[in-house]
């Protein structure tokens, strides 16, 4: 008896443990199953049988946690740029939220969003909140684009109606970016009809409207130029106004037309920033108080930056009443 427990005691020291005769790999124990202590090897084996389920339950459930995190990144990532592309474009708050989520629920997602006028914060998370990712990002500056905007959202609905990948959805994303906007002297001149006739909606009469056309057309031209490099929009809109109300006052200085007040009241209304005033509003209708605030200000600096333009045609002509 003394024999066989200090082999026993051998054997456990050495990691074998004996069961029937036949040797069972562990890893780093051997199992030698015999007759003597059956119950205990049967023990040792449910118990090695439970622990590989275990371990491999814990890597079925790292690997899936891995999954879902690296998902919600990609998706707030693509969320993130396509929600700035549309601030940027001039969208109102309360649709670009709409657009998020529908994107977020076509994936099974839900999101919180607090949009600023040069900040986006969001957060996308599981309907349980286990999982969640957060990003800030600084929205883009763009030109309106109301083409972009239409394409966008319709965008949204084929996530949502289709099931779209993430892939094929920035797929999508892209091409609608990338698209070229229209030609620049085509805009150029459009814009330059359209403040004419704003000139004859003012009772303007056919001299002045000619005068409105040269004079838009040259503001817009100048406009499109310093934006093109960059420069600061207040300058911007400083000096196309002066520019523009320079040319219209020449109606006014040699008299031509019997309306040159209105020539040169209506050549700067090209510059009026109809679409964040009129978001300013809507946003604040809707709730988005911070955010529309900062659109009606960033609208009304804009307002004084063609008041300033004027003003100093004014003191350069020396006309004081219109």
């Amino acid at each position: 008896m003394a024999k066989v427990r200090k082999d026993r005691e051998e054997n456990k020291r050495k990691g074998i443990y004996l069961l029937s005769g036949y040797p069972i790999n562990t890893g780093n124990r051997i199992l030698i199953i015999t007759g003597e202590n059956y119950s205990h090897g049967f023990f040792l084996l449910r118990f090695y049988f439970i622990y590989l389920c275990t371990r491999k339950r814990k890597t079925l459930s790292v690997r899936y946690n891995m999954e879902i995190h690296n998902e919600l990144k990609e998706l707030s990532r693509f969320l993130a740029e396509y929600a700035t592309c549309l601030m940027a474009v001039g969208v109102q708050t309360s649709r670009i939220l709409r657009n998020i989520y529908r994107i977020a629920e076509s994936f099974g997602y839900q999101c919180e969003v607090t949009i600023f006028q040069k900040t986006i914060i969001m957060t996308l998370h599981d309907v349980d909140h286990t999982h969640s990712y957060s990003r800030v990002v600084q929205v883009k500056p763009l030109a309106l684009n109301f083409a972009i905007n239409s394409r966008l959202s319709a965008l949204s609905w084929q996530a949502y109606d289709e099931h779209l990948s993430l892939d094929e959805l920035q797929t999508r994303f892209q091409e609608v970016i990338s698209r070229p906007r229209e030609n620049k002297w085509l805009v150029i001149w459009m814009v330059a009809f359209a403040n004419a006739a704003f000139c004859r909606l003012f009772m303007g009469d056919f001299i002045s409207m000619g005068i409105v056309f040269v004079a838009t057309l040259c503001g817009f031209y100048l406009r499109t130029v310093m934006m093109e490099r960059h420069w600061n929009h207040l300058a911007v809109f400083i000096l196309s106004s002066f520019t523009a109300s320079l040319i219209a006052s020449s109606a006014y200085l040699f008299g031509w037309g019997d309306t040159p007040e209105v020539a040169v009241g209506t050549s700067v209304l090209y510059l009026i920033p109809g679409v964040p005033l009129i978001n300013s509003i809507m946003d604040v209708i809707d709730g988005h108080v911070l955010v529309g605030t900062s659109r009606f200000i960033n609208a009304c600096l804009l307002i004084i930056c063609i008041a300033i333009g004027l003003s100093i045609t004014f003191l350069l002509t020396g006309i004081s009443t219109l």
